[in-house]
């Protein structure tokens, strides 16, 4: 089965979200045109489109969506478990790379993990927001790594309440 594709009009900039049969498997920013060809998809809604943009519709209205949705997250071990420890990252609040790192060392019982390694599994996160990447900033709140850029992890921490002074 191919990809159903909705184009969602956000206060950051027009969203691109993508779902299968399973869950939602993408979520991108479009700027500017849609240089992205989705020739290979359904440009209709689903239930899960509908659920994914009931579910942005509520969290840009400055509220924490109260369901979850199902989501198709494809990756390696490791990305999975990173993925799986942002889900676990609450409304409003943040995290750093390294706490990531030294949770997933303790969890795995090893001595190290990587921040790097780290951020190199959050980047490759294909489900932005509703994964909440924009919740893991550097040492002391620096704003870095963000694939829709530092002002939108910005404004996305900041709808949730995050005391933005703090944050560089």
């Amino acid at each position: 089965m191919r990809d159903s594709v909705l184009y969602f009009p956000s206060p950051l900039g027009e969203i691109l979200l993508t779902c299968d049969e399973v869950g939602l498997t993408g979520v991108s920013f479009q700027d500017g045109s849609h240089s992205t060809e989705q020739t290979d998809c359904f440009r209709e809604e689903n239930a899960v489109l509908r659920e994914a943009k009931r579910w942005l519709d509520i969290y840009f209205s400055g509220r924490d969506p109260d369901f979850t949705l199902p989501l198709h997250l494809v990756g390696t071990p490791f990305q999975q478990t990173v993925w799986s420890l942002l889900l676990r990252i609450p409304y409003g609040e943040t995290t750093t790379y390294g706490a990531l790192a030294k949770r997933i060392a303790r969890d795995r019982g090893t001595g190290c993990v990587s921040a790097q390694a780290v951020g190199g599994a959050i980047g490759l996160n294909p489900i932005p927001i509703f994964v909440p990447c924009h919740r893991v900033v550097g040492a002391g709140g620096r704003l870095s790594g963000y694939l829709g850029g530092s002002d939108r992890k910005r404004k996305l921490l900041v709808l949730e309440g995050t005391d933005a002074t703090r944050l560089t």
